[in-house]
């Protein structure tokens, strides 16, 4: 079958099952479009990202509760500036326009938006009308983070202005009757200081959502859900141990049992250990009622990736080889009806959504080949945030040790060696990496820095160890501080730690002599190197 007919399959599937209100947000080309869904899902209401052009019809059959217009880098004036079908205003559904979200509804309903006399961009300090249901308990003067260079000078007919800024006349506004409402600058960031209380007040003053949407009602419907799904059928999961996976496969062994079968790809890019850590944890000594078969594939990816030294192609071609070894797994099992992967929200919307820009190909969505030897592919995590991945895991009772283990990338080290992969490169990384993980434990900043590993960069340097001269690597140290992912800030790590590390990595490594810390933020740098 077609790869992108088994996600269509999927999709169905989750909604024919789950019984949820629903608030959706429109895309229109904005960084923070993810942002906004999360921050809706932690109010307790069920969030999802979709195109700006969704059909009218489509939204009526989706039956959501509110819309969230997001911003987005264009002018609502220009000539190719995406704009959403007018109609959607007379739905009776309530609104919130953030930032070109605003602006676009003051245009097509017969507001002015110009060009700002005066940009703003960063913390500004608003003025609101406590009066109007999206600032109730609000303060009145209350900071909000702004970034446009247009701004809604006259707001459409039936619009009342509840927010203003020294420079910008019209910093929010709301039509009570129609239910729509309008801000210029962005709730979603952490900037705002107010900003999950006034998305709040849209979800339940304006929408009255009721806030269910909880993680023990997820996994139990879900549970249910795949039940019902898989039947009689054999299921194979690609299990890799990180937490995505290993969520959809407790899911899927308190569903269906022994008709799971679980294949772990040892690709031979994972870090110091972990093979032999997922074997122990899910394997036959292990708790969970599966089947579980160890494939020890290393030297047959070694061998694709000779020579190989561009991120994309480094993707595509692990996540092409992967499909292969499941393949022939499934031929050696018999007839295998249901493929099962971990692929979670922010794999779909970074590999492309709608008109959203692709950031990289994920394994799990992008970088698969189009042809897929399986009946059907299911992704019950796909609708899932990390943080709300996590809470799955906790609540099916999986070790905090694994639910919270660090984010790895589908294609492990490979994008963490900058250039070209060879063995003996990984266990360098490995090695550099394993001291950098324990160093951070031992120091108990492993449960309050948000993610950090190490890299080997292509660089080799001159150095001197003993009284001889030396050209090796060098390896990055990564610590980033995030709430979401889409921006971080580099860690400050005490420098005793840092010093620490570097010590026993030179002295410990073979190959390494230089130790760099890379302290770039997200933008403009990715939280990966690759």
């Amino acid at each position: 079958m077609l790869w992108n007919q088994g996600n269509r399959v999927n999709r169905t599937y989750r909604r024919n099952n789950v019984d949820r209100e629903l608030v959706i947000v429109l895309d229109f080309g904005g960084q923070y479009n993810q942002l906004i869904a999360r921050r809706v899902r932690e109010c307790h209401v069920y969030c999802e990202v979709h195109p700006y052009h969704l059909s009218l019809d489509k939204i009526k059959e989706m039956n959501p509760k509110g819309i969230i217009f997001t911003g987005g880098p264009n002018s609502v004036y220009g000539e190719d500036s995406p704009l959403c079908d007018p109609g959607i205003f007379k739905l009776g559904i309530p609104i919130l326009g953030i930032c070109y979200g605003a602006q676009m509804m003051m245009h097509q309903l017969g507001g002015k938006v110009t060009q700002a006399p005066v940009r703003e961009y960063g913390k500004m300090e608003v003025n609101v009308d406590n009066s109007s249901k999206l600032f109730g308990n609000v303060l009145t003067n209350s900071v909000c983070w702004m970034s446009h260079t247009d701004y809604i000078e006259k707001p459409a007919d039936g619009f009342r202005i509840c927010a203003v800024t020294e420079s910008c006349p019209v910093a929010a506004v709301e039509n009570v009757a129609e239910r729509l409402y309008a801000v210029q600058f962005h709730p979603e960031v952490v900037h705002t200081q107010e900003g999950m209380k006034m998305l709040a007040n849209f979800l339940f003053e304006v929408c009255g959502c009721a806030g269910d949407w909880k993680m023990d009602s997820f996994v139990e419907t879900t549970i249910r859900g795949l039940r019902e799904k898989v039947g009689n059928g054999k299921v194979l999961l690609a299990l890799s141990g990180g937490v995505d996976s290993s969520v959809a496969a407790v899911l899927l062994s308190k569903a269906v049992g022994k008709q799971l079968t679980c294949v772990f790809v040892d690709h031979g890019l994972l870090r110091k250990d972990e093979g032999d850590e997922v074997e122990e944890v899910f394997g036959p000594n292990g708790p969970y009622d599966l089947n579980f078969i160890r494939v020890n594939a290393q030297q047959r990816f070694y061998v694709k990736l000779a020579g190989v030294a561009e991120p994309e192609r480094k993707r595509k071609i692990i996540g092409e080889e992967f499909i292969r070894v499941f393949e022939e797994e499934a031929k050696k099992i018999g007839a295998v009806d249901f493929l099962v992967q971990g692929t979670i929200y922010p794999d779909v919307i970074e590999s492309g959504l709608g008109d959203s820009a692709v950031i990289k190909s994920h394994h799990n969505v992008g970088g698969l080949p189009d042809y897929v030897d399986f009946k059907e592919i299911i992704e019950p995590l796909r609708d899932l945030f990390k943080d709300e991945v996590r809470k799955a895991g906790l609540e099916l009772g999986i070790p905090e040790k694994l639910v919270f283990r660090q984010p790895f990338p589908g294609p492990g080290l490979a994008i963490r060696i900058i250039g070209d992969v060879s063995e003996e490169k990984i266990q360098i990384l490995q090695e550099a990496d394993g001291i950098f993980r324990e160093e951070m434990a031992n120091a108990g900043l492993d449960k309050t820095v948000g993610q950090y590993f190490a890299a080997l960069t292509n660089m080799r340097s001159v150095g001197v160890m003993g009284d001889e001269r030396t050209y090796d690597y060098a390896i990055a140290l990564r610590a980033v501080n995030t709430t979401d992912f889409m921006t971080a800030d580099a860690a400050e790590l005490p420098w005793d730690v840092i010093g620490k590390v570097s010590s026993r990595i030179v002295n410990e490594v073979m190959h390494v002599n230089r130790v760099l810390y890379d302290c770039t933020g997200k933008p403009p740098a990715t939280i990966e190197f690759e």
